[in-house]
């Protein structure tokens, strides 16, 4: 922008991280322009580089280069952020001499996600704006602030109205009439200044973020990038950048969240429902049961702005559940996440209702009644007398046949499985349980809703316990034998502790209720002699202070208590097993690999779509370590050949059928491939 007062240059959205620099150099060769203003058309700003270009070979110029470019312009070059300025894109508006955004805008590096780390400067720049402490929270977080906060830190110097690309000219042009300096973020050293010499700084930050980041290697990376910032010189902190980027992005855990990031998205696809099947507009939902699963399904419609009606048998049962939910509101309230208006908003939102033809009116109905079938047939033949024709009906039922449940009403296609995890208002996942007769359009409603809801919906087919508990149901099988062979609780945890779940299947039954698993037994003329034995006894878990380990008052933490460990040799003397020392090595393949097997056999039963899915299953709803993909992935990994041959070994050993591979297993281990790939 010359004396003439021409137009800054106004690239569209770059089709790759090259424009930017391509049109910074041909604006700085053009004598009549005087400033430079980066905007991009659409609906975003540069959102961070192509995933899919990863581990392929660099096209020319590179990021570092067209960074380098903007930056060392003699032209003032401002970045005009609208939607979100993500990884490269950051990186893109930090080497401009100044920044603008919407109100709107949101700033982030989310690489940590991908098992990686701002690879362009990112973790040299930053620090060097926003200070070191912010520039660590945003970096190993991932998570991106909004504009105000962005503004605050420093991190743009202004936040406009009104036409973005209008904006960033009159900006251009102040910065042009004011004779402002060409800032140079790589030359600023006053932030970085206050944590020099005090290691104190990264030593407290790795300690507050030492129980979330276990087990990944990134956010460590993170941190030593960030200290080369603060230790060394710019253009020698990049090189220590790049070095920290590219162990990553060699490294297992990379690979694995990379490939997540991927089976996620595959995961809303299902091959025979097409993305533009019409979906039923849901304006009113209700939930049957004001239980605990209840409460928490309903908070997630409340939570974005759903009226939803809870329908309990009982007044005293109702308003015990609704306290609940007010509680659970409150609780995040003193947190600070919400505010003292937005519980009475969402609570507002909530109706509770001992009637159940207040259910009439509503699109979707989600049942959370007692987990038994009788019930559940009882309550689907009520309610298809009640409810809009129109209305979906939804069962969350964990295990039970969704096709008898549907027969209980006179449409079919209008039922299907709505499996949440609880805590329902806080776990992601959402098993979409399509039945034999479930209509593309329920299926595309059940789907949609719960994106809308902010889970990550998942489409299984009918069989007990579906994917997810069905393969736990292997893992819980081993885990007792494990004991009676001589094994204790603890020692069986920590072993899946040390492979990255955030607990064992001890501590987590002890969690959920022993007293749930009994009753289930107890209706089945099922047995677990440990379990049961345990139970006799009162000990239910974490609500009674005592399961299968006990618990101080207040603390959730799993004490080994001898009492069990008697139990334990008791039951196993009772039936003649001598008990033995089993190795962590053993346990863990005698814990997982029943778990790959059945996923094997949920695919070849057509249970679940992919075994990409399967993956998204166990990493949202059961906490398996997203830094290893998931149980399928792993597998893969790991090699199937690997995992066949030792479940041979172990059906020889044992002389137990259930260590027979699955066909598909055995047949893809013989032709040397994969799950994922399969």
């Amino acid at each position: 922008m010359g004396s003439s007062r021409r137009a800054p240059t106004r690239p569209s959205a770059p089709s790759s991280s090259s424009a930017p620099g391509a049109r910074s150099q041909q604006a700085g060769a053009d004598p009549a322009v005087g400033a430079i203003v980066i905007v991009c058309a659409g609906r975003t700003f540069i959102a961070g580089a192509d995933i899919t270009e990863f581990g392929k070979p660099m096209k020319e110029p590179g990021l570092h280069e067209v960074l380098d470019l903007i930056e060392s312009s003699s032209k003032p070059v401002v970045a005009a952020i609208h939607g979100t300025a993500l990884g490269g894109g950051l990186e893109v508006a930090l080497a401009c001499h100044y920044r603008i955004g919407v109100k709107a805008a949101r700033f982030g590096f989310p690489e940590v996600k991908l098992g990686l780390l701002p690879g362009a400067g990112g973790t040299q720049r930053l620090p060097r704006v926003v200070g070191v402490e912010r520039a660590l929270s945003m970096i190993v977080s991932g998570d991106p602030i909004g504009a105000e906060e962005a503004l605050r830190h420093g991190l743009v110097d202004a936040l406009v109205d009104g036409d973005l690309t209008g904006a960033g000219v009159a900006f251009a042009e102040r910065v042009l009439d004011e004779r402002r300096p060409l800032k140079k973020i790589r030359d600023l050293d006053d932030k970085l200044a206050a944590a020099r010499g005090r290691p104190e700084v990264f030593a407290d930050f790795r300690k507050s973020v030492a129980r979330q980041t276990r087990g990944f290697r990134a956010p460590e990376n993170c941190i030593k990038a960030v200290e080369a910032a603060v230790n060394l010189p710019f253009v020698e902190g990049l090189k220590r950048e790049r070095e920290l980027f590219l162990e990553l992005m060699a490294s297992p855990e990379s690979k694995a969240q990379r490939y997540f990031f991927f089976a996620e998205r595959e995961a809303a696809k299902i091959p025979d429902v097409p993305a533009d099947t019409a979906t039923k507009e849901v304006k009113k939902a209700a939930v049957l049961g004001a239980g605990t699963m209840g409460g928490g399904i309903a908070m997630n419609f409340a939570n974005v702005g759903i009226p939803v009606t809870v329908v309990e048998i009982a007044k005293e049962a109702l308003d015990r559940g609704l306290g609940v939910v007010r509680k659970n509101y409150e609780a995040t309230a003193s947190k600070g996440r919400l505010t003292a208006a937005d519980v009475e908003k969402r609570m507002g939102l909530i109706t509770g209702s001992t009637d159940y033809s207040a259910i009439a009116e509503a699109d979707i109905v989600i049942e959370a009644v007692f987990e038994e079938m009788p019930i559940k047939k009882e309550v689907f033949a009520k309610i298809d007398k009640i409810c809009k024709a129109d209305a979906v009906l939804a069962t969350n039922t964990s295990t039970l046949d969704v096709n008898e449940i549907a027969g209980a009403t006179r449409r079919p296609e209008s039922v299907i499985g709505m499996h949440f995890f609880s805590p329902a208002n806080v776990m992601r996942l959402l098993e979409v349980v399509r039945g034999a007769k479930s209509s593309k359009p329920t299926v595309a409603t059940a789907m949609a809703v719960g994106r809308r809801i902010a889970k990550v919906p998942v489409c299984v087919g009918v069989c007990y316990g579906f994917v997810g508990n069905r393969m736990l149901h292997q893992r819980g099988r081993e885990a007792e034998k494990l004991i009676l062979e001589g094994a204790l609780p603890h020692q069986v945890d920590k072993v899946l502790v040390d492979f990255g779940f955030p607990m064992g299947p001890f501590a987590m039954g002890d969690l959920a209720g022993l007293d749930v698993g009994w009753r289930i037994r107890k209706g089945k003329g099922q047995k677990s002699a440990v379990a049961d034995r345990i139970c006799e006894l009162g000990r239910f878990g974490q609500k009674t202070g005592s399961g299968y380990f006990r618990y101080e008052k207040g603390d959730r933490t799993p004490i080994p208590d001898p009492e069990v460990e008697k139990i334990i040799v008791d039951v196993a003397t009772a039936q003649g097993i001598t008990r033995r020392h089993i190795a962590d090595e053993e346990i863990l393949q005698r814990l997982l690999y029943p778990m790959v097997n059945e996923g094997a056999k949920i695919l070849e039963e057509k249970i679940a779509i992919r075994a990409s899915d399967i993956d998204v299953i166990w990493v949202y709803g059961y906490g398996w370590p997203v830094y290893r993909g998931g149980p399928m992935f792993w597998a893969d990994q790991l090699g199937l050949k690997t995992i066949r041959d030792r479940m041979l070994e172990f059906r020889r050993a044992t002389g137990d059928d259930l260590w027979t591979p699955a066909p598909l297993l055995d047949r893809l281990a013989t032709a040397g491939q994969g799950f994922v790939q399969a």
